[in-house]
């Protein structure tokens, strides 16, 4: 699945699909910013800061009427599957009931992915045993 590139991402995730708090978001914000900037603002350009992190900006004025008018972006979000949205624009698929994700979604495939690495390993597993029954049978 392609990722956006006009978007850069900071932050962390935790063992449960939870983005982390950052330091320094506000330098990173503009950082971004400034290369978008220079290479000329489209519209399309922004940031993916986690959500935690809303309460600590305190940016340049300069950023603060881009983003006001359009021109960037700072996308917080508080999961893993946000993100994954906002980078792809599919969705990310909840888990359903039986264990499934929904066809169209990004877990969908992934969980596919998952699946046949899975059997790539147990049929590599098996003819490693099947090697070492072989030559411990020797005499």
């Amino acid at each position: 699945m392609p990722i956006k590139q006009n978007i850069a991402v900071t932050g962390s995730v935790n063992q449960k699909g939870e983005i982390q708090a950052i330091g320094g978001v506000n330098q990173k914000i503009e950082g971004f910013f400034d290369c978008c900037s220079h290479a000329q603002l489209n519209g399309n350009q922004g940031v993916m800061i986690p959500e935690s992190n809303i309460k600590d900006l305190m940016l340049r004025k300069d950023v603060v009427k881009n983003v006001t008018d359009g021109r960037f972006h700072i996308y917080a979000v508080k999961t893993i599957d946000e993100g994954i949205e906002i980078l792809t624009g599919t969705e990310a698929g909840a888990k359903q009931p039986d264990g499934s994700y929904p066809e169209d979604s990004i877990n969908f495939l992934v969980d596919q992915k998952l699946k046949e690495l899975a059997e790539e390993i147990k049929k590599f597993a098996g003819t490693e045993e099947a090697k070492k029954k072989k030559e411990d049978s020797r005499p």
